[in-house]
Parts: C-alpha cells; structure tokens; sequence
C-alpha cells in the first residue's frame, strides 16, 4: 500500500521471482526521510530498476512534479503502467523500456536531471554502485538532490562517489537502505 494521495492503494506485483519489491517498512522510513529532508512536492524523480513502480507512485502520491520509470522487464512495465493507471498519475510519469545502463547516457543527452533518483537494482550483480556511480558522472542528480540506494547487506555501498555524500545507512534484515545527497558544490572531497 502507499501513502500520500493515493494513499491505501494495493499496487499490482510482477509475478514470478524476477522482481525483489521493496518491504513496506523500508519504503515507510524512506519516505519519511525524504519528507522531513527534501519534502517531495514539485520534484522531479527517476526511478531505476523500477519493478512495480512502487517507489516513484509513492513519490507521485505524495507531492512529486513528474517521474520517470526505467525497467527492462515486461511484466515489470505492464505493472508499472497498470498502477499508474489505477493511481491516476499516467500524465506525470513517463515510463521507459531498456536497461538502466543503456537508457542513462539517453537521459542525460536529453539534458534532464533530477531531484531524486531511486536506485533498486537486482541484488548480487553489482550494480547499485555502477548505477549510483553513472547517475552522479552523468549529472542527473541535481546539486542537493537525493539518491536512495537499495542493496543487498554483502553489498558495501562507499561513503562517497563523485558528488554523492552518504548521509545515513539503514540496515533491515539483509537489505540496506543508503541515503546519498549531491554535494551544492560538486566536490569530491570530503
């Protein structure tokens, strides 16, 4: 279920065990973060490994300007637009078909970026580092925006890449939950 305007939706899952969906409770103390950071109203959000959607609807459903959702998946896409749907947030989201390391440069090249990025990607293939680590080369997280990065425990997440400054690293079961934040000044020191 979300939050936010839509709040006690069910969104639809993707079925089989392609698709690790984020546990109410991580996405629950996430969203509360973000809120008493950031807030989420008028941002603009991207979403990574998007699976369900559930983390750029919740973002939708609780203020957020637009989202765009990336997942290679087909039974992910279908619930991703199924959900949007149910949730009336079709005309703020746009949802892109590819992987995530391809569609990045894409992004980029189109001049976007964002306040927000999430990043869930698939655990034990690396690449929660490699996509937070593209994100920040690439510029698509704007100065002070966040980056939530979900991962699996075995996989250490740096206190720093690039611009990005850990702020905090929550630990649930085997899944952490790093909060990164863009340096104003793009630094790299720190």
């Amino acid at each position: 279920m979300i939050a936010g305007s839509a709040g006690g939706r069910r969104l639809v899952s993707v079925p089989g065990s392609g698709t690790r969906p984020t546990a109410d409770r991580v996405r629950e103390a996430l969203f509360d973060r973000l809120a008493s950071r950031y807030g989420l109203c008028d941002r603009r959000v991207l979403d990574l490994f998007a699976g369900t959607g559930a983390l750029g609807i919740e973002a939708l459903s609780r203020g957020a300007l637009s989202l765009v959702s990336v997942d290679n998946s087909r039974p992910a896409l279908l619930a991703i637009r199924g959900n949007l749907k149910a949730c009336g947030f079709e005309d703020r989201a746009q949802v892109l078909t590819g992987r995530v390391e391809s569609l990045l440069p894409k992004l980029a090249a189109r001049g976007l970026a964002f306040d927000g990025v999430f990043v869930d990607p698939p655990y034990g293939e690396g690449l929660a580092l490699s996509t937070l680590a593209a994100v920040d080369s690439l510029g698509l997280l704007l100065p002070g925006g966040f980056a939530s990065v979900e991962s699996d425990r075995r996989e250490p997440m740096p206190e720093r890449v690039g611009s990005l400054a850990r702020l905090r690293r929550d630990v649930y079961g085997d899944t952490v939950l790093a909060l990164y934040e863009c340096d104003s000044s793009g630094s790299e020191s720190g």
